[in-house]
C-alpha cells in the first residue's frame, strides 16, 4: 500500500508467548499489567507516534482491503470507525442466528466492535482515549464519544476474529451474563466482578491468543 506504519503490541501480562512472537516479527512490545482492556489500549495509543490509530485485538485478522478502507474513510473526513466482523471456525447455531442481528444493530447505531477500531490521533486525544472507568463496553462508549466529535463510520469491509467465546460458552451462559449486567445497571461494567466473559483466566487456548492481549 506504500504507507508508513508502526506496530505497537500492548502486552497485558500475557502468558502465551504473544510478546516473543511480536518481537520476532519486528513489532515494538509495550509490557503492561493493567488487567483492563481500556487501559491497555490507551497505553498502546500513548506509545504510538502516528496520526492514525488502529486498534486490533490479538486474535483478529485484518485484510489489507479493510486497512485501505479505513485510510480512505479518514482521508474523506471521518474521525474514526469500525468494520463488519466475521468469526473464524465453526460457531454454534445461536451465534449464527445472533451475529446478523448484532451486526445490523451496530451498523445502524454506528458502533464499532472492540476487535477493530480506528480513529485519528486528534479525535482520540480530544476524548481522552478509552474510558478507563470501564471494564467492558469501552468500545461502545468510545464510538459514541467520537461520534459526537465528527463522522464515525462502519465499513462494509470485514475483519475476522476468534469465535472461541461462542464455542466456550453456551447461549444461555452469555444471555444470563448479559442480563446480569443489565440488572446491575450501568455501574456493573465499572467493576471487574462478573466480567468473566472478558477477564476469565485461560490456561489452554487453542487459538493461541490471550483474552488479555490487545494490539495497536
Amino acid at each position: 500500500m506504500g504507507e508508513d506504519y508502526e506496530i505497537v503490541v500492548a502486552d497485558d501480562a500475557s502468558s502465551d508467548g504473544t510478546a516473543g512472537v511480536a518481537e520476532a516479527q519486528g513489532a515494538r512490545v509495550l509490557r503492561v499489567s493493567h488487567r483492563q482492556i481500556s487501559a491497555t489500549r490507551n497505553s498502546g495509543a500513548w506509545e504510538a507516534k502516528g496520526d492514525l490509530l488502529v486498534f486490533v485485538d490479538a486474535d483478529t485478522i485484518v485484510p489489507w482491503q479493510t486497512v485501505a478502507a479505513a485510510l480512505g474513510a479518514i482521508r474523506a473526513g471521518a474521525v474514526g470507525g469500525g468494520a463488519k466482523v466475521a468469526f473464524d471456525g465453526e460457531i454454534p447455531l445461536y451465534g449464527r442466528i445472533l451475529l446478523p442481528l448484532v451486526q445490523k444493530l451496530f451498523g445502524v447505531a454506528r458502533l464499532a466492535s472492540g476487535c477493530f477500531i480506528f480513529c485519528t490521533r486528534a479525535g482520540f486525544d480530544s476524548i481522552g482515549g478509552f474510558d478507563e472507568r470501564l471494564f467492558a463496553a469501552e468500545e461502545i462508549a468510545f464510538s459514541r464519544a467520537l461520534g459526537r466529535r465528527g463522522r464515525f463510520v462502519i465499513l462494509n469491509e470485514v475483519v475476522t476474529t476468534s469465535g472461541r467465546k461462542l464455542r466456550d460458552h453456551s447461549g444461555w451462559h452469555i444471555v444470563k451474563s448479559m442480563l446480569g449486567l443489565a440488572m446491575r445497571g450501568p455501574g456493573a461494567v465499572r467493576r471487574r466482578e462478573g466480567m468473566d466473559l472478558w477477564y476469565r483466566e485461560r490456561t489452554d487456548d487453542q487459538d493461541g491468543a490471550s483474552l488479555r492481549d490487545h494490539e495497536l
